[in-house]
């Protein structure tokens, strides 16, 4: 034994070399896992077409690298059931608007 290592340490040591041979030799449990597919289809509303590796065989994607406005750098509006020209009639509406809203007067008062 050497001087360096203790008893206590050179038991423990032991004991994890154990668990960790017995860990490697347990099989996974079988037909529980999905099939893996290595081509895997992704395809984005832009045409763009991505193979990956998945358990899903194809997906279809709204916005992939290639449209992506934070990749491109062009402005993009992406609009689900009509939510961008709402607010944007909202904004227009607003600063059309020619309602004065009550102010201070100068006058504090006590």
């Amino acid at each position: 034994m050497s001087r360096f290592i203790t008893q206590p340490l050179l038991t423990r040591l032991k004991l994890n070399v154990i668990f960790w041979t017995l860990l490697k030799t347990s099989a996974m449990k079988k037909d529980i896992h999905p099939n893996y597919n290595k081509s895997a289809k992704i395809t984005c509303a832009c045409g763009n077409v991505i193979e990956v590796g998945s358990t899903a065989s194809d997906m279809k994607v709204d916005i992939c690298a290639n449209c992506h406005p934070f990749y491109t750098g062009k402005e993009k509006l992406i609009d689900k059931a009509g939510r961008v020209e709402r607010f944007q009639a909202r904004i227009k509406k607003a600063s059309t608007s020619t309602k004065k809203t009550p102010g201070r007067t100068g006058k504090k008062g006590k």
